[in-house]
């Protein structure tokens, strides 16, 4: 398991090269080889903390998380094909929002921008995610606020906004994440978002003989309320929406996708058409079932606070961990919430 250090990418040593010759010596006298002179030292390669891959360099920003409209409101999405990850979440009237992260590429057109919700404390503020968003309610800026994770809000006069002629409020917000990290700082990034299968490990999830086996599945829907659901289907490698509304050629392609079902709870306040804003609870504990190519694996997911690590564990009680790549997370609610799979 990788401990939690305060880096702004995971860092794994790779080796280069092997020594040449044995390792021990039959003479004390004999010359000792100059290890950087054969090609024995390591070079450090960063590692994404959002996506497990290496990078080609550490990134000069921090991890953007951008609040994007999931309805056809607001489409089409624009940038979801460029970001590392991507978390489904329930909002008011039943409807969900995206929260995508940005790290190793900042796109200059990404959208529509909409509102923040408390939920997303605990989505972002495991790699010190800074959320971009184009307004909030205000009970929900003093709970962000006081969790101390920061926000770049249009409201609040944040740089990189812009309007997209062919739609109208509030679903017309673009950002240019290039011109918003001119104003940004970079912050520690505590560690990896997931625990990361390491190089060289068996592909990861699988289960152990103790466990189930994983179901076959090539097709998945995942419902979040009585008018809300998001299909997927298995193209080649990775899973792909089937009912998105993402522009041609831009929607995001899931190497790896995780349902998770959370507690959902009252965020104590009502949006502007009277609905009470719901707040999904991820922290603690539930059932998670991980696809991975064609395996779906039942899973329990753990989360000790809000800017801890999301963990699994098999049925088996052993530590599941997960195949570097673009990873989608659907946060559904527990009860009203549904898995199919096919």
């Amino acid at each position: 398991m990788l401990g939690r250090m305060k880096l702004r990418g995971l860092v794994s040593l790779v080796a280069l090269a092997l020594l040449a010759g044995g390792c021990s010596s039959s003479s004390d006298d004999e010359p000792k080889a100059d290890p950087a002179k054969k090609g024995s030292s390591e070079k450090l390669v960063e590692i994404s903390p959002v996506t497990g891959l290496p990078l080609k360099g550490r990134p000069d920003n921090p991890v953007f998380v951008v609040k994007i409209e999931n309805t056809a409101n607001g489409s089409p999405q624009y940038g979801l094909n460029r970001a590392d990850m991507v978390v489904e979440e329930l909002v008011e009237g039943g409807l969900t929002r995206l929260a995508a992260f940005y790290y190793s590429t900042l796109p200059k057109n990404v959208g529509h921008v909409r509102s923040m919700r408390a939920t997303d404390i605990g989505i972002a503020s495991p790699v010190a995610g800074q959320i971009v968003a184009s307004g909030g309610a205000p009970k929900t800026y003093r709970i962000v606020k006081k969790a101390g994770v920061k926000v770049f809000s249009e409201d609040h006069g944040a740089p990189g906004f812009s309007s997209d002629p062919a739609k109208s409020r509030p679903y017309n917000r673009m950002i240019n994440l290039q011109r918003l990290n001119r104003k940004a700082k970079v912050r520690d990034i505590p560690g990896p978002y997931l625990s990361w299968t390491p190089p060289g490990a068996k592909p990861s999830p699988s289960a152990s003989a103790s466990a189930a086996p994983p179901k076959k599945a090539t097709k998945a829907a995942v419902k979040f309320s009585g008018g809300t659901r998001t299909t997927w289907r298995l193209a080649g490698k990775t899973w792909q929406r089937t009912n998105g509304h993402a522009a041609r050629g831009q929607d995001f392609a899931a190497d790896t996708l995780i349902v998770m079902f959370c507690k959902v709870g009252d965020a104590g306040y009502r949006d502007p058409a009277g609905n009470p804003v719901p707040e999904t609870i991820i922290k603690g504990t539930g059932r998670a079932v991980i696809l991975h190519g064609n395996e779906a694996t039942e899973t329990t997911w753990h989360k000790s606070s809000l800017d801890s690590q999301v963990r699994f564990t098999g049925k088996d009680g052993e530590p599941v961990t997960i195949t570097p790549g673009h990873v989608w997370f659907e946060m559904v609610p527990k009860g009203a919430g549904k898995l199919a799979l096919g």
